[in-house]
């Protein structure tokens, strides 16, 4: 999924040992209700399970949960509560997030300091997230449990996410800087081979990212 070319997120099989909750959750808001339904229906159609079908919450939010046939979590909500205008067709995120289950968010939030990324909300250690850039997602932690509640699944799970986040940096020195921190702050690095671009990381509660150095 390439969001307006400047960032990406990159599905994997995560193989028969994954059972469960995989602790990340990927989120897009619309403009209106009427897009949330839309975007279940054709969810659905193309094999996908409903977990929460789309609804009013308590607050006046609409929202809605599927699983893909992948296994990920979707979240989707409405920026509005009212259907005005027409839909379009497909429906046009206002803003796609990725939201991680971590052990604390308050602990998360220090390893992605280290690594550049501005914090926008903190809440301690009930929900972090980061200022972004214009065009690319946005990154939410909260705890493992609270997440799960939130999508209505159980917390349990093993195996991995299925989900890489993917990063691309500036340069191949910029990547190396990177990767570097990221390890100094207790990352798993996996180190670029010779004349290549591309390196990783998993973060201390498991969750993957490939960096990728512009050509």
């Amino acid at each position: 999924m390439d969001l307006n070319g400047t960032g990406r997120l990159s599905f994997e099989a995560t193989g028969s040992n994954t059972t469960g909750f995989r602790g990340c959750v990927l989120s897009v808001i619309v403009e209106r209700p009427a897009e949330v339904q839309t975007l279940v229906e054709t969810a659905t159609a193309h094999g996908a399970e409903v977990v929460k079908p789309p609804r009013k919450e308590l607050f006046g939010e609409y929202t809605a949960v599927f699983r893909a046939p992948d296994g990920t979590l979707w979240k989707l909500a409405a920026a509005t509560k009212k259907n005005r205008g027409a839909v379009p067709e497909p429906p046009e995120p206002v803003e796609t997030a990725v939201y991680l289950g971590v052990t604390s968010p308050k602990a998360s939030r220090g390893f992605y300091e280290a690594l550049g990324m501005e914090t926008r909300h903190d809440y301690g250690d009930k929900f972090v997230d980061f200022t972004t850039a214009t065009g690319t997602s946005r990154l939410g932690l909260l705890r493992r449990a609270a997440l799960a509640k939130d999508v209505g699944v159980d917390e349990h799970g093993t195996g991995p996410t299925g989900v890489v986040l993917t990063h691309t940096a500036a340069s191949c020195a910029d990547l190396d800087a990177l990767l570097s921190r990221a390890e100094t702050a207790g990352a798993a690095v996996t180190v670029p081979e010779p004349n290549t671009r591309t390196g990783g990381f998993t973060d201390p509660d498991g969750h993957r990212w490939r960096i990728t150095a512009v050509v």
